[in-house]
């Protein structure tokens, strides 16, 4: 990057099979009046994980900082923030992990409480641009009642998965989120489904989904069929072949999941396609092309599986939408209403999901290095790559690696929500 005058960014710490938790000990500290510590220091214990809860040597490296803030009942009381994080901030090391805790706002004891629980998120956005070194920040209200379900969302939040995500606002609430035999392992004897496969970021979530256990579905487009059984026969899983926007297609995946499994449950919807032109230029089948395959075959789909009952109690759908259906982007007036209707799907099903013991959430990838990007001109590309905080583009892991906690059947009290993978991106941020 020096021949572009551009700084080199600091790689980042990705998972790996067997890799502990945190690779240095966490900061656990709380205002008065926190309710989630007690959980918290369980979950680090159960993961083996080196908690402290005094700041100790004021120089040596922190892996992660925790802060309970869900007592913060006044705005006044904000100041516990600046008091605890001001001088221990600078101690996150590289791929380090700020997580604050809070209540959510909606769910407040009073409007004061309510005010300083919204503050938080300006709070962490703010701090999360300011970390270095590949280090990241997230906001996680937990609803009270909900404590026993912060498991796999702080889980993954330390973890190294969640590597490219950054500056984002987690919801957890009611739901069953039993706890898995093997952590390593939180899909096994569990049955997904990926559309969209057979390459790119669809195969990165087949082959994730694979090593956490699941057996995987691999749908795409019978075009697609040599790439797509290669992915299939990688994984362990099948391949379909079909084309999702085919009047038939809804009910050709619910015979294919009736008469091979009985039930699914993981659906992720990921098959997607652009088709960019400005409005004064597009024309009607472009248009159409995309809104299908996005937006209106996933509906499809939806529907035929869940009035089949192939997506019952503990059941987790989740689906790719983008920074794109967030911020918008010149020239993709069809693509952004239909990763912005993806959203909207999440929004309508949540509630009927969840009166069946099931979830439903997106993922919003932001730059992600692909085969589509890596043909981008060097200057639109290298833009691309450093308007976030991470000042990196992201790899197709990275949005595997976050569908996965949302599928997993601990993370029952995640739904409804939609976390942007995108390093924190500075537009739509």
């Amino acid at each position: 990057m020096g021949r572009l005058g551009l700084p080199e960014s600091t790689p980042l710490r990705r998972y790996e099979p067997g890799q502990p938790l945190l690779d240095g000990p966490a900061l656990v500290v709380g205002a008065p009046g926190a309710r989630l510590t007690a959980a918290v220091d369980r979950i680090l214990e159960e993961a083996g994980a080196d908690a402290r809860h005094e700041p100790g040597d004021d120089t040596s490296p922190l892996a992660a900082i925790v802060f309970d803030a869900s007592g913060i009942a006044r705005s006044e009381d904000l100041s516990a923030l600046h008091d605890a994080l001001s001088p221990a901030i600078r101690r996150i090391g590289a791929s380090g992990r700020l997580v604050v805790l809070g209540t959510p706002p909606e769910q407040a004891a009073d409007r004061r409480h309510a005010v300083a629980q919204r503050a938080l998120e300006g709070f962490v956005r703010s701090a999360a641009k300011e970390l270095r070194h590949g280090a990241t920040a997230q906001l996680v209200y937990v609803a009270p009642g909900a404590e026993g379900n912060l498991d796999a969302t702080l889980r993954f939040l330390l973890s190294a998965r969640s590597a490219y995500v950054s500056g984002q606002v987690v919801r957890v609430g009611a739901g069953d989120s039993p706890a898995p035999a093997d952590w390593e392992r939180p899909q096994a004897g569990r049955v997904a489904v990926v559309t969209g496969s057979s390459r790119g970021i669809g195969a990165a979530i087949a082959t994730v989904l694979a090593r956490d256990g699941a057996h995987v579905v691999c749908v795409d487009i019978p075009a697609q069929g040599e790439d797509l059984a290669a992915v299939a026969n990688a994984v362990g899983g099948a391949a379909l072949a079909l084309d999702i926007t085919a009047g038939d297609a809804p009910a050709a995946l619910a015979a294919h999941l009736h008469e091979r499994h009985g039930s699914v449950d993981v659906v992720v919807h990921n098959a997607g396609i652009t088709r960019d032109k400005t409005l004064a230029r597009m024309k009607r089948e472009l248009w159409d092309a995309v809104l299908d395959v996005n937006l209106s075959a996933q509906e499809r789909l939806n529907d035929a599986l869940l009035m089949d009952g192939l997506v019952g109690a503990g059941a987790r759908i989740v689906t790719v939408s983008s920074i794109g259906g967030i911020a918008g982007n010149r020239g993709q007036t069809n693509y952004g209403a239909s990763k912005a209707g993806v959203i909207g799907i999440v929004d309508a099903l949540a509630p009927d999901l969840a009166q069946r013991g099931a979830t439903i959430n997106a993922v919003a990838p932001g730059f992600i290095e692909t085969r589509m990007t890596a043909a981008m001109p060097l200057v639109v590309r290298e833009g691309g790559r450093r308007m976030n905080s991470l000042a990196q583009g992201g790899l197709p892991v990275d949005v595997a690696e976050t569908i996965a906690w949302l599928a997993s059947p601990a993370s029952g009290g995640v739904n409804g929500n939609v976390v942007r993978v995108c390093g924190q991106s500075l537009i739509g941020a």
